[in-house]
């Protein structure tokens, strides 16, 4: 039992910001020219971006949107948590 109390001790639970996968793919699939799922993600720079493309070129620019909101929603949720949150990797 001491030996048990120890080991909790030495490995405290890892705390992880929530996964915000289902909510930005949703977003980027709907509303993916305005880049809303780029401020989800507290990508800022890139859906000031996002949003120029999209208003530049009429819409058009949301494919790009689109694409990700596939690519959120068919990653598993680490996959997603390891790529997008952790690693903070803007684009596709």
């Amino acid at each position: 039992m001491e030996n048990t109390k120890r080991e909790e001790w030495n490995n405290p639970p890892q705390i992880r910001q929530e996964n915000k996968r289902v909510l930005a793919g949703i977003f980027a699939l709907i509303l993916g020219g305005l880049g809303v799922h780029k401020f989800i993600l507290g990508y800022t720079q890139e859906g000031i971006i996002q949003l120029i493309i999209g208003v530049c070129t009429c819409g058009i620019g949301g494919v790009i949107g689109f694409i990700e909101g596939i690519i959120y929603l068919v990653k598993t949720d680490e996959e997603f948590y390891q790529t997008y949150q952790a690693n903070k990797k803007g684009w596709f």
